[in-house]
């Protein structure tokens, strides 16, 4: 090979010649990632149409593509149609996107921090002191809070269906191996249904809003139905699902994080009590070190701790080829915990977060980036930062096992199994 050629494809282990990398892969994710970054750098290949990326650069450029050479992670069950669907859905969702973004910037999000409290108070309270599954708790509040921002008044039995949602979902992160759709399995046909009742809520929720007469109602709802010339059904429908299902579990997964560093840490649970407030009523004023916090945990523990982009036609990752139906995974997780980015990486730091620190922006990357970057991250990262000054201002954190809890690299990477007592302040 001459200088400078490359191959089309990057390096990569070989696997077993009939499962591939698939057993030892599933056996220990983040375990078998770490040796093949070592092993073979920043682009890596999993198979014959996946490749993994653990650069920060890199990752950028595929997701600053995304839309044109990529489109983002198909549903369960997808395939080169749905490749070629997904391309062409792209303007379409660009567009909505940009109409419903007055409804999730900063000044939206502040608007709701009381509701926010409110709902957090009233899912946290119910726990009564008692010893809980810390993810059951938070999916609770996450369910409440993204379907009242949502829908408002209309909000009632969203947080279930999100929970069904969830439900069905998880069988397919548990493996890599996925039978074809029509394989006449119960998690398939559950799949169908639940996905099948969602729409239906949703437009319906939808179609009866808008035939209503009367005021308009304060919600994000209300902000897509006002938009002229209207949106439709379909893509008022399929904004709002996104919506529901990134400020869903991904929130929730990163409260799980929060909840285990405070009960770890007793002194940083103490200096967010002290942190200034507005006695019980919602901050006026922005939380720094509850913020910083929060950032730190999604720093080491990203709950959407990889990204998967399809290529929809030819495309190449630092020189790598891909063709069209490939796909791109991009690794914040690892890229997050680089000492070639970051200093002491495995350290839990929220001071690297303070005002006037370098932080190495490309190298974090807890909700992507580029066109497609989370729609919702400012509301998420306001939500979670009024979470964790509420628990810390109004409980001591108790855990029996926030030293064992490892991390799980599943669907949305927390803390696996993490109990706790949220016991009141007298």
């Amino acid at each position: 090979m001459a200088d400078g050629e490359r191959p089309g494809r990057p390096p990569g282990p070989r696997g077993h010649w009939l499962t591939g990398n698939t057993t030892e892969y599933d056996a220990d994710r983040i375990g078998f990632l770490r040796r093949c970054h070592r092993e073979y750098g920043d682009v890596f290949s999993f198979d014959e149409r996946t490749v993994f990326v653990a650069d920060p650069d890199l990752a950028h450029e595929v997701l600053a593509r995304t839309n044109h050479s990529f489109v983002t992670e198909l549903a369960p069950f997808g395939n080169r149609p749905d490749v070629d669907r997904a391309a062409e859905e792209a303007e379409a969702w660009m567009s909505a996107r940009r109409t419903v973004w007055p409804g999730l910037n900063r000044a939206a999000a502040g608007a709701a921090d009381r509701r926010t409290v409110e709902l957090f108070d009233t899912v946290t309270d119910a726990t009564a002191g008692r010893e809980v599954d810390v993810l059951t708790v938070m999916r609770d509040f996450t369910a409440h809070a993204v379907a009242d921002y949502c829908f408002g008044a209309d909000a009632a039995g969203i947080p279930a269906l999100l929970a069904e949602n969830l439900d069905v979902t998880a069988p397919f992160t548990a493996t890599s191996f996925q039978f074809p759709a029509w394989f006449p399995l119960p998690r398939h046909r559950r799949f169908f249904r639940v996905h099948r009742r969602t729409v239906e809520t949703l437009t319906g929720i939808v179609r009866r809003r808008r035939a209503a007469s009367g005021p308009p109602d304060r919600d994000l709802l209300a902000l897509l139905l006002a938009v002229d010339p209207p949106l439709s059904d379909h893509t008022v429908t399929a904004t709002l699902r996104g919506i529901l299902m990134g400020g869903h579990g991904i929130p929730a997964a990163a409260l799980v994080s929060v909840v285990r560093e405070l009960a770890l840490r007793p002194r940083l649970l103490a200096d967010l009590r002290a942190e200034p407030g507005d006695g019980d009523a919602p901050p006026t004023a922005r939380l720094p070190l509850a913020e910083a916090v929060v950032r730190e945990v999604l720093r080491l523990y990203p709950p959407v701790w990889l990204m998967t982009r399809t290529a929809h036609a030819d495309a190449t990752v630092g020189g790598w080829s891909l063709r069209p139906g490939d796909e791109a995974l991009l690794n914040p997780y690892l890229i997050q915990r680089d000492p070639r980015w970051w200093s002491r990486p495995d350290e839990f730091d929220p001071g690297r977060w303070a005002a006037g620190c370098p932080v190495p922006g490309r190298a974090y990357l807890p909700f992507g980036a580029g066109p497609r970057v989370c729609l919702g991250s400012t509301l998420a990262l306001r939500q979670l930062t009024l979470a964790t000054s509420r628990l810390a201002q109004r409980f001591t954190v108790e855990s029996p096992n926030a030293t064992t809890a490892a991390p799980r690299f599943l669907g949305r990477l927390a803390p696996a199994g993490l109990r706790a007592r949220f016991v009141p302040r007298t």
